[in-house]
């Protein structure tokens, strides 16, 4: 490749998103490809760490302002990496007090020029099970109808990046035990 390609691959909280990166990730460097996997929640904490942030769920509860900032800082370093194939891992939207704000605005979305949109679901009651489980971080109880509404949203927020942009999206479906397909299905949608 002889640019860097940027390839956003987003899903809900219990969608399989980390498990499934990590899956296309392997596959790919046993293929001897070069990727380099850079979560946008993990960027923005670097940066919001500097301002006295010391969670990284405190993010979400911040100032839509505040976290804009936070997001074009992000989107400057990420767009500086060189990597052949850079997995940028991240949310179509982030649930504040104001609403449902996008993930990817215009503003980022200008300086990540993705190339291709991923965006991985799986069943409602497959994610509340999955988030149910996850002991790592400090989730938000939600019901399967929110659950629902929030797939919702996802598509909706991606379809407008894909409209911005002029790049393809492609959904896969995380099924439990099904890793190794959803790899494969995304691996061929973006064209390696």
């Amino acid at each position: 490749m002889a640019e860097s390609k940027k390839v956003v691959i987003v899903g809900i909280a219990g969608a399989g998103k980390t498990t499934l990166v990590s899956k296309i990730v392997e596959v790919l460097k046993s293929k001897n490809k070069s990727v380099s996997v850079h979560s946008f929640g993990t960027v923005m904490f670097e940066e919001a760490k500097k301002l006295g942030i010391e969670n990284r769920d405190e993010l979400r509860k911040l100032a839509v302002d505040e976290q804009k900032q936070l997001q074009a800082m992000a989107a400057k370093k990420i767009a500086a990496m060189s990597d052949d194939l850079v997995i940028i891992d991240t949310h179509a939207f982030i649930s504040t007090k104001e609403g449902f704000y996008p993930g990817l605005p215009y503003p980022v979305l200008e300086l990540l020029r993705p190339a291709n949109f991923i965006a991985v679901s799986a069943r409602p009651e497959e994610i509340y099970n999955r988030r149910m489980k996850d002991s790592t971080r400090h989730r938000d109880i939600i019901s399967i109808d929110n659950i629902k509404k929030e797939l919702a949203v996802q598509d909706a927020m991606l379809s407008s990046c894909v409209v911005l942009t002029g790049s393809p999206m492609k959904s896969v479906l995380n099924t439990e035990g099904k890793v190794e397909e959803a790899a494969l299905e995304v691996i061929n949608a973006i064209g390696l």
